[in-house]
């Protein structure tokens, strides 16, 4: 735990270097933090600050840079500022006016928070969670490939590609596709997946229940299964790093909704801030932002925005903040 002075020193260092992204000289912070000194006790401040491990010079004559320690301190130590009056009525008024169905809500939130925030952005639905299933269908795609087709009461669909032990036949498939119909169908998800998991041999022929669970086991239906995901701005990603290596890495990161999910806090409650080695992406310049959003019965979702680890954290983190809240919201919770 850093004393109030170096807190306040790394404090404006941090924030300068978000500013410039250039390192930061012992002046600069001086004019910057609210302290009365001397450089020279700047200066002193700054070598303990690299002693410790939270800031860096990459050469010898240069300022210094925050090191992914030292913007960990900062993050936990920082209050979210506040945002002006126009980004805060823009949020209000996209939520107050909207009234389509909630996939296409979380949709048009993602470009809301990417503009916004100029990062690219990701909003992870909620699920299911206790709606009730209008149909669940099984589509043949090629061998021992199929894809169950979920269809919620407020039509939102859920799709799964699931990989069988063996190829099915068109009999068995029909034969399973009514079973899991009959299971589901006019319950919600957990109750289906309970369903299946009561049948036996006894009751319905062995092939048949082997694909039926199988499809259950392999999709997860549980109240956090089907999600959807909306990635909003990802032609931003260009701009917010130079080495186009990264930019290929984040590109391909936005790709994988598992790793996403993961990224974005799971479950988790509250707001999350992940940097660098922090999200299993070694040596990665990389940072997310998020915050999870409760949507009723339907289970929790979460929305985040992802850039640099030179991203502006106070600011950032007020604004997911604020547009979880506001779809917290508009869902009526």
């Amino acid at each position: 735990m850093l004393d109030d002075r170096r807190s306040v020193v790394l404090q404006a260092l941090v924030e300068e270097y978000i500013r410039t992204g250039q390192p930061v000289s012992s002046r600069a912070v001086l004019e910057h933090c609210a302290v009365d000194v001397s450089s020279a006790t700047i200066r002193n401040d700054l070598a303990k600050l690299e002693s410790y491990g939270f800031v860096t010079q990459p050469h010898t004559s240069a300022g210094r840079v925050p090191t992914p320690a030292g913007y960990r301190y900062y993050v936990d130590h920082c209050s979210p500022t506040k945002l002006r009056n126009a980004t805060r009525e823009r949020i209000e008024s996209f939520f107050a006016g909207f009234h389509e169905e909630l996939s296409k809500l979380l949709k048009q939130t993602s470009g809301l928070l990417s503009d916004i925030s100029h990062y690219p952005a990701v909003v992870i639905g909620p699920g299911f969670g206790d709606e009730i299933v209008h149909g669940l269908h099984l589509v043949h795609l090629d061998g021992p490939v199929i894809m169950v087709v979920t269809v919620g009461e407020t039509g939102r669909v859920g799709q799964e590609v699931v990989r069988l032990s063996s190829t099915p036949s068109d009999r068995e498939l029909d034969a399973a596709e009514q079973l899991l119909a009959s299971s589901f169908e006019g319950a919600t998800l957990t109750a289906g997946s309970d369903a299946v998991a009561a049948m036996t041999a006894d009751q319905v022929p062995g092939n048949i229940l082997r694909i039926t669970k199988a499809v259950v086991a392999a999709t997860g239906i549980t109240k956090t299964s089907t999600r959807e995901m909306y990635v909003g701005g990802a032609s931003q990603l260009a701009s917010l790093w130079e080495d186009l290596a990264q930019v290929h890495t984040m590109l391909e990161l936005l790709e994988q909704d598992t790793n996403m999910r993961q990224l974005l806090g799971g479950e988790a409650e509250g707001t999350s801030v992940r940097l660098g080695a922090e999200t299993d992406l070694d040596g990665a310049d990389f940072a997310v932002v998020s915050t999870a959003f409760d949507a009723g019965t339907r289970g929790r979702g979460r929305v985040g925005v992802l850039g640099p680890m030179r991203m502006d954290y106070r600011r950032t983190i007020r604004i997911v903040e604020e547009v979880g809240d506001g779809l917290e919201d508009s869902l009526g919770v």
